[in-house]
């Protein structure tokens, strides 16, 4: 295999092959060696005419593809048209349109609107079992359209659901926290800025004992009975007091908003938590170069699946009627 890309147009170049499209998958996907992905089984040969391998075990789906168990899977694309578009995706600052990926690779944009959230998917934070720790910097953030731009029925719908408390009609509400030594993001989709869940997301992610950095919210106020440390500051006054200030997640809200704004122009709540975990994918890897987050992206297809139907809410309906 020739050496691998380090820039975009050695990209499209070096994934032009298939052979260097198939190494790549697999010297990710199974760094020990290839095993069944149904049974485990390292007994496993390689179909070179379908470019499939088959396990010794009789089983069904004994034969699989480096796509099988992967968010590729059942995808009718190639893995030249999936590995430019996660290295797009993993590397665009503001993200990347599913109009500029048809465009690009010659798909519908349908098809570039689902593979975008599939890759979206694989750059899912994977374990968060190690919490933060330290200096955590603690914040929320609100996103949607402003409502002067909203119809009236869309108006009406909203106040019905009862989401026009405080003049935030229609707003979704993000929080999130950032360990001030890693200078790592997580952010979560909330149904509303209550302490409860403010302080339960803080509770999961970061350990007892550490220093919580808000803002004078209310409902950040009895973080310390949690047994954190906690100490805020009002920005009516200053935005930084010493070492407590809210400044690290205000950068990754204005370049979260940025893509939102200015990349996908309108995004479904419903959809907001992909997004949100794409920006903080590109944030927590920003110290790496295009082909290291290319790498990274591709490491964590493995063991995730998500179908057009879930995407776009036609499972659900199907239910309910």
């Amino acid at each position: 295999m020739a050496s691998e890309p380090k820039t975009l147009q050695e990209a499209i170049l070096f994934f032009s092959n298939p052979d260097n499209c198939l190494e790549y998958v697999v010297a990710r996907r199974w760094p020990n060696g290839v095993f069944c992905p149904t049974c485990g089984s390292a007994s496993v040969s390689f179909l070179i005419n379908q470019r499939k391998w088959q396990c010794s075990s009789h089983h069904k789906q004994r034969q699989f593809s480096a796509k099988t168990g992967t968010v590729m899977e059942d995808s009718p694309l190639g893995l030249n048209k999936w590995l430019p578009a996660l290295w797009l995706i993993a590397n665009c600052k503001n993200g990347v349109s599913s109009y500029e990926i048809h465009r690009a690779l010659g798909v519908t944009q349908k098809t570039a609107w689902f593979l975008l959230h599939r890759g979206r998917l694989a750059m899912q934070a994977g374990s968060l079992e190690k919490k933060f720790c330290g200096e955590v910097e603690a914040d929320e953030t609100f996103i949607g359209g402003k409502v002067a731009n909203m119809s009236k029925a869309r108006q009406a719908k909203l106040k019905a659901d009862g989401r026009s408390r405080r003049g935030l009609i229609g707003k979704a509400i993000v929080s999130g926290l950032l360990d001030c030594h890693t200078k790592e993001a997580r952010v979560k989709v909330m149904p509303n800025v209550r302490a409860f869940h403010l302080r339960t997301n803080i509770i999961e992610n970061v350990e007892r004992g550490s220093k919580i950095y808000s803002d004078a919210l209310r409902s950040y106020r009895n973080v310390g009975a949690d047994g954190f440390f906690h100490e805020f500051i009002d920005h009516t006054e200053s935005y930084v007091r010493g070492a407590v200030h809210t400044n690290g997640l205000e950068n990754f809200w204005s370049l979260l908003k940025r893509s939102l704004k200015g990349t996908y122009v309108s995004v479904e709540p419903f959809h907001l938590q992909a997004y949100c975990d794409e920006q903080a994918f590109r944030f927590n890897n920003r110290w790496s170069d295009d082909a290291e987050r290319l790498d990274l992206a591709v490491k964590g297809i493995t063991g995730k699946r998500v179908t057009y139907k879930q995407l776009t809410g036609k499972t659900e309906e199907a239910e309910q009627s």
